[in-house]
């Protein structure tokens, strides 16, 4: 009698002697050195990425795995793990910070460039006609980054590109997009959602055995907000254990940083 299975799995098979990952066995993982962006290749995209691909991915989760205790994640996880709680808590909490404001455009900002780009709109009809639905420009703007402040994280992963990659052309678009925005603000600059999002477009575009279909599929599937996920829980894992390392206290935020606006007192209830 057959029956029907309750989940289909094609990137992984555990029934045999030893695991597979997209069908190479672990143990010619291992004894062939393959890299983390290898895994991930096998296990994201059912395939082995050029090694100049490979690389690239291992460049993204470096240089975004940590930003510094004040951004959204880091605070979260910081104030998580004072309160006593336990690593995967204070990790969630970080990550549940992740979204269209903080570290998660990186799709959109993809979507966006890809599409306007292909359809040769000029980036300033671009701009404009996200401004006109009430749309942000993802993967542009920082909020202490400046033109004559850049984020080198965007510098360093857009020079591998320029040097590895077959074409770096959503990365110019995006570029050209930045230039336009940079004459509204000073700090409307290409951040570090925007240069992962236009160059994972390049460099799925660049692999020859990937098609266009299947490089926007990959883009509509959320794949690379988990490039960013992955990386920032690198991160987040290592505040949680460094609080729980110096026994932090109980964070407190200080009542001076803090603006009362506290509204003026209600009438009294009518006595019925």
């Amino acid at each position: 009698v057959r029956k029907a299975t309750n989940i289909v799995c094609t990137i992984s098979n555990d029934t045999g002697e030893e695991p597979t990952y997209a069908g190479i066995q672990i143990s010619e993982i291992i004894r062939d050195n393959y890299s983390i962006g290898d895994v991930i290749s096998l296990l994201w995209f059912k395939r082995l990425l050029p090694p100049w691909a490979t690389k690239f991915i291992e460049l993204v989760l470096v240089t975004a795995a940590d930003h510094g205790p004040c951004v959204s994640g880091a605070h979260n996880t910081i104030v998580t793990a004072r309160a006593g709680k336990d690593l995967v808590s204070s990790l969630v909490s970080g990550l549940l910070t992740i979204g269209p404001r903080f570290g998660g455009a990186v799709d959109q900002a993809a979507l966006n460039f890809k599409k306007y780009c292909d359809s040769k709109t000029s980036p300033a009809e671009f701009v404009e006609t996200l401004k006109k639905r009430g749309q942000r420009v993802e993967g542009i703007g920082h909020r202490i980054k400046t033109a004559e402040n850049r984020d080198k994280r965007v510098e360093l992963l857009s020079e591998y590109a320029k040097a590895h990659f077959p074409s770096t052309k959503y990365l110019e678009y995006a570029k050209e997009v930045e230039a336009y925005t940079l004459q509204k603000a000073n700090n409307l600059v290409l951040n570090i959602d925007g240069a992962i999002g236009s160059l994972f477009v390049d460099m799925l575009s660049g692999c020859e055995e990937i098609g266009a279909a299947e490089v926007q599929e990959i883009l509509e599937l959320g794949a690379l907000n988990g490039i960013f996920i992955l990386s920032r829980s690198i991160g987040l894992v290592g505040h949680a254990l460094d609080q729980k390392r110096m026994k932090q206290p109980l964070y407190r935020h200080p009542a001076d940083d803090v603006l009362y606006a506290e509204t003026e007192r209600p009438p009294p209830r009518n006595s019925q």
